[in-house]
């Protein structure tokens, strides 16, 4: 895994080109069965992909956490959100909050979250190549290629299975 994640930043550079001219394509041209697609190679990516084994997402990158987001997490510490917003999280340049700072905080160091039970919506779906209406996300999965193995794995797939 850890020679994968070495190379994973060049694979996906070598294929942004590629992958993007797919996208738009994607966008303009949007197969009929697109999200069903989508749903079955993530899911066959899932059954061998071990998140334990990797976890860049969470050593990387932070989630957006939402107000539901905040306020389950905050109950789960037995805080007030004002107190979880004010120990962990900052607003962003788009005025979202995220963590002050990554890796992730919840993340502890044999790749478990911490709160894995509560844990953000945007961390639930990541990397969202399940997700209905697939062809709206195309720039946050040009972004996740470089970050997610399996997510990598799942747009190389796509592509021969869906050619354009």
């Amino acid at each position: 895994m850890k020679q994968i994640l070495n190379n994973l930043n060049k694979f996906a550079k070598d294929k942004h080109i590629e992958n993007k001219k797919y996208f738009d394509k994607l966008k303009k041209k949007q197969p009929k069965n697109l999200d069903y697609v989508m749903q079955d190679l993530h899911h066959a990516e899932f059954k061998k992909t071990d998140c334990l084994q990797c976890a860049n997402c969470c050593k990387t990158t932070g989630p957006l956490f939402t107000l539901a987001d905040i306020e389950r997490i905050s109950k789960f510490f037995r805080q007030k959100p004002q107190q979880f917003i004010e120990q962990y999280l900052r607003i962003d340049e788009d005025r979202d909050y995220v963590l002050k700072s990554v890796p992730c905080t919840f993340l502890d160091n044999e790749n478990y979250c911490m709160i894995y039970d509560v844990r953000p919506k945007a961390c639930r779906e990541f990397p969202h190549t399940d997700r209905k209406k697939f062809h709206q996300i195309a720039d946050l999965t040009l972004k996740n290629v470089a970050i997610c193995p399996a997510a990598y794995n799942i747009v190389e797939e796509m592509k021969k299975k869906m050619p354009l």
